[in-house]
Parts: structure tokens; sequence; C-alpha cells
């Protein structure tokens, strides 16, 4: 009887262990590490000095008393800032003391100061622009929205000048306007062309020259 019973066991054991083995959970598929792509850091490029900045007007515009410029010397911050022109055409400068800035345009006045700070600095880097205008004025009488005075700008013209005036009035004569200059100690009445100017006549709309007077009937 007992090996009766152990024949049947032995039977059924195979099938207990194959039931077992179906009920156990499939595993799980491997995880697969997703690949991080590492950006290789940005290496920056090593600073380069500047072009000499040409400002306002730099190879052309003739620096007067009362104007503001801006002095930058590359990587040297103790020696750049805003300096105004002294009434006497002077700039004080750290290093260089007084230097002369009226009558030259802010390019030769840059070269001008870089050859002087060779003294003390190898190969000096040094931009002028100017910040502000006062030295060179204009000025507007008649029908104009304000009358007197005002700073002119490098290269301003007729419209630019009347536009800074805040416009014509309503009982501007344009076919009147005129320009009154003295040049070589010569007075000048210049005609001027408003309409055609305003069509986009470049060459009517006439550059002013400090000390201009436009005078709009």
């Amino acid at each position: 009887m007992i090996s009766g019973k152990l024949i049947i066991f032995a039977f059924f054991v195979p099938g207990l262990v194959c039931v077992a083995q179906d009920t156990q959970p499939a595993s799980k598929p491997a995880e697969v590490t997703p690949q991080v792509q590492v950006e290789q850091p940005v290496v920056p490029l090593a600073p380069t000095a500047p072009k000499l900045a040409a400002g306002t007007a730099a190879d052309t515009y003739v620096i007067g008393a009362s104007d503001v410029l801006t002095v930058t010397v590359w990587k040297e911050p103790t020696l750049s800032g805003s300096i105004l022109v002294r009434p006497d055409g002077m700039i004080s400068l750290p290093l260089l003391g007084d230097v002369l800035a009226a009558g030259l345009t802010p390019l030769q006045l840059a070269n001008q100061i870089a050859a002087d700070l060779k003294k003390f600095i190898q190969d000096p880097n040094v931009s002028v622009v100017i910040s502000a205008i006062h030295s060179k004025v204009i000025y507007l009488l008649g029908e104009v929205g304000k009358k007197g005075p005002i700073e002119m700008t490098p290269g301003m013209t007729l419209l630019e000048a009347i536009a800074s005036a805040g416009g014509l009035t309503d009982y501007a004569n344009m076919k009147k306007i005129y320009i009154l200059r003295d040049q070589d100690g010569k007075h000048q009445k210049i005609p001027v062309h408003y309409k055609e100017a305003l069509k986009g006549n470049s060459d009517l709309n006439l550059v002013l020259q400090s000390g201009d007077t436009i005078v709009v009937p």
C-alpha cells in the first residue's frame, strides 16, 4: 500500500511543479538604459581687442568745447569713462593729464591718446565716441514749432533740423525757406526746395554747418 501511494505521489509531483512554474509571473524584460548624449562643454573663444570704434562721424566730426566724449581703453577700465571737453578744448585723462581734443575728429583723438599711452601700456587700443554734442548749434527762425538755437548732430540735414524744431507751422511758406550762412567771411543766402527734399531728393536735403540759420517765412 505504501509503495502504491508513493507511486501516485510521484506521478502528481511533476504536474504540480509545472503548474507552479506556469503561475509564476513572466520575468520583466531587461530595462534598457537610455543613452544620454553628453554635450561637450563649449570653450569660449579668447576675446579679441575691438576695432577702433568709429563712433559718431569719427572721421569727419570735429570735436568742440562742451562736447561729451566716451573714451575707452581696451582692458583698462580705470583709464576709460565719459569726459567733458573743457572750454579751453582740453580733456583730462589718467596718466596723461591734459590732452587737446578740440579741433580733432574722434578718430584723430583716439590715435593721439593711443600714441601717448604707449609710454605706459603695451599696444593700447583706444576708441573715442561722441556721447553728446554741445559745441555746435544751428538756429531756426519764423514759422517753426520751436524757434531759436538747437544742438546739431554730425551730418544734420535741413529736414532733420526742421523736425528737431517741431516741424513747420500751418502758416509756413514752404516755397520761400532759405538758409543764412557765414563762410570764409562771406554772407550767403541759400534757397531751400523744401517740398522736393521731402520727396526724397537727397541733393536738396542740404547738410547744415554749425552757425547756419534756417528762416521759414
